[in-house]
């Protein structure tokens, strides 16, 4: 069933996430408790973010609708619908990350200068949709998955805001918008101010463990470019063959995010 054993266990938590979340959209109706869960789940959504972004490069299972269920699940958590990433990130972000002129998470402006984090996270999460449609056009057997699920997505999002509206804005709605803020905040220190048409010069690094356990390896970041279609559970092997490549400032240590001191 699944393609690498590692999935075994994140999926495990994904599913677990979204049991929990029914569970509340069902039972809970306090705006307050509501509110509160959806504060809580904050984290464990974000981390679910990550392996979501694993799943798009390399699928999870080896039966597609086994994927495409995943994929409704983590699209609840996430704001990120089928193939949304795979255009976007795969087949968009990870061929034109050397060049910001046409970089699907670029982050220079058109005069050249750096856009700071705020700018840069309002940027990509408002025109994350429209990118990965355009990148589409190019690929559309891509396309049509991504507009075909992202409509079922959507309806299916509708109905459980037309059976009970309030819980699923807070369990489903709302996290689903701060989900996808989130992910293009985090995706800011990945290259930001990096420019650079050397690709083992162009990513900063994490080799924090508790970063790397709870992101899938994510920290790992030159070596997730050199080979994008690797199992996350091998690039910190990957990591440790391209290391001397890397100049030794782009490397870190850190708990949160790829460029804390």
């Amino acid at each position: 069933m699944f393609r690498f054993a590692a999935d075994r266990i994140p999926v495990l938590f994904v599913l677990t996430c979204s049991v929990i979340d029914f569970v509340v959209y069902f039972l809970v109706d306090g705006v307050w408790w509501l509110a509160g869960y959806m504060l809580v789940m904050i984290i464990p959504k974000a981390v679910i973010c990550a392996w979501n972004h694993h799943h798009q490069h390399t699928m999870t299972f080896r039966a597609k609708p086994l994927n495409r269920i995943l994929e409704f699940f983590y699209a609840l958590h996430t704001g990120v619908t089928t193939n949304l990433w795979v255009l976007h990130h795969v087949l968009g972000h990870h061929r034109n990350f050397l060049d910001q002129t046409c970089d699907e998470s670029g982050w220079k402006r058109a005069d050249g200068k750096c856009m700071g984090a705020l700018e840069y996270t309002l940027n990509i999460a408002a025109t994350a949709y429209y990118r990965g449609y355009q990148v589409g056009k190019k690929h559309l057997r891509a396309q049509r998955n991504f507009l075909l699920y992202s409509g079922l997505t959507v309806i299916g999002v509708a109905v459980l805001c037309w059976f009970r509206l309030v819980p699923a804005l807070f369990v489903f709605v709302l996290p689903m918008a701060i989900s996808l803020i989130f992910t293009a905040w985090v995706t800011y220190d990945h290259h930001s101010g990096l420019d650079t048409d050397d690709a083992f010069h162009a990513s900063y690094n994490n080799v924090n463990p508790l970063f790397n356990r709870l992101t899938g390896n994510l920290g790992y970041h030159t070596a997730h470019h050199y080979r994008q279609g690797l199992h996350w559970s091998k690039l910190p092997e990957l990591h440790e063959k391209i290391r001397h490549r890397i100049p030794p400032e782009l490397i870190r240590n850190a708990k949160f995010m790829l460029t804390e001191a």
